[in-house]
C-alpha cells in the first residue's frame, strides 16, 4: 500500500508527499478493567509518514509537530508499565528503532512500530512498552499548554470530566490544518461513562508519582 508510486520521496520537512501516506489507521478501545481507554474517540496510527534520515532524525519529527502546533516535550522510550494520561493528549513520533507496544490494558492490543511511525493518543487509552530494539527512540508531543501525567488506576470523577473536555489542536500532528485528525476526533470532546470512576480517587496521586518517574530526555529546543 505504501509502495504505490511516489510513496517513497519525501520533501524537505521529511513529510512523505502522497496523500494515502497520511491517512491512519484507527484503533478503538474501550474500557479495560480500570484503564478507562476512550470509547469515542480511536488511537490514530501513521505508518511510514515521516522519512527517518541524516544524524539527528528526531530533530525531524520535533519540526514537523512544532509546525503543526503540537510542540515537542521530550526524547525517550515508553514506559514498561500500563499507564495513561489524564491532562493531556499525546502523539508519539517514531524516530528510531522498533518496538512491540501494548494499547488498552491487560491483555490489550499490541501494536508493532517502526521508525517513520506516528501515533495519537488521545487521552485515556492505556499504553505500555513489551519489548523495544537497542536504538528505539521516540520523540513525544502534546497540545500547547498541555502537560501530561502519569496515571496508573482508575481515574477520579475530576479526572473523567477533565478528559471530557481536554481540547484538541485543530491542527493534524502529521499534515498539519488539511490532515485527517478532525474526520476522526470530531469535537475534541471525548466520552467516558460514569462508572470509570475510582472511588478511592488513587488518581489525585498520579502528578507525585510522576516526580518520582526518571526524567524525560529534553528535546532540541529544550537544550538549545
Amino acid at each position: 500500500m505504501l509502495g504505490a508510486a511516489g510513496m517513497s520521496l519525501a520533501n524537505k520537512s521529511g513529510m512523505k508527499p502522497a496523500a494515502k501516506a497520511t491517512q491512519p489507521e484507527l484503533i478503538h478501545l474501550s474500557r479495560n478493567g480500570w484503564m478507562p481507554n476512550n470509547g469515542h474517540l480511536p488511537v490514530l496510527l501513521y505508518r511510514n509518514v515521516i522519512t527517518v534520515e541524516g544524524s539527528d532524525p528526531a530533530a525531524i519529527f520535533e519540526a514537523q509537530f512544532r509546525r503543526n502546533g503540537w510542540p515537542p516535550q521530550w526524547r525517550d522510550g515508553v514506559y514498561y508499565f500500563h499507564h495513561y494520561h489524564s491532562t493531556a493528549h499525546e502523539v508519539l513520533g517514531f524516530a528510531g528503532g522498533h518496538a512491540l507496544l501494548m494499547l488498552g490494558g491487560e491483555n490489550g492490543h499490541q501494536l508493532e512500530v517502526h521508525a517513520g511511525d506516528v501515533v495519537v493518543l488521545p487521552t485515556g487509552p492505556g499504553h505500555r512498552k513489551l519489548e523495544a530494539s537497542s536504538d528505539f527512540l521516540v520523540v513525544g508531543a502534546y497540545p500547547p499548554d498541555q502537560q501530561w501525567d502519569i496515571c496508573r488506576s482508575a481515574p477520579s470523577q475530576e479526572a473523567i470530566d477533565r478528559m471530557r473536555h481536554l481540547p484538541f489542536p485543530k491542527s493534524d500532528p502529521v499534515s498539519g490544518h488539511e490532515g485527517p485528525l478532525d474526520d476522526y476526533l470530531p469535537g475534541a470532546v471525548s466520552s467516558f461513562p460514569d462508572n470509570c470512576v475510582n472511588d478511592d480517587a488513587s488518581f489525585i496521586a498520579a502528578a507525585m508519582y510522576r516526580q518520582r518517574q526518571p526524567s524525560r530526555s529534553p528535546t532540541a529546543e529544550t537544550r538549545q
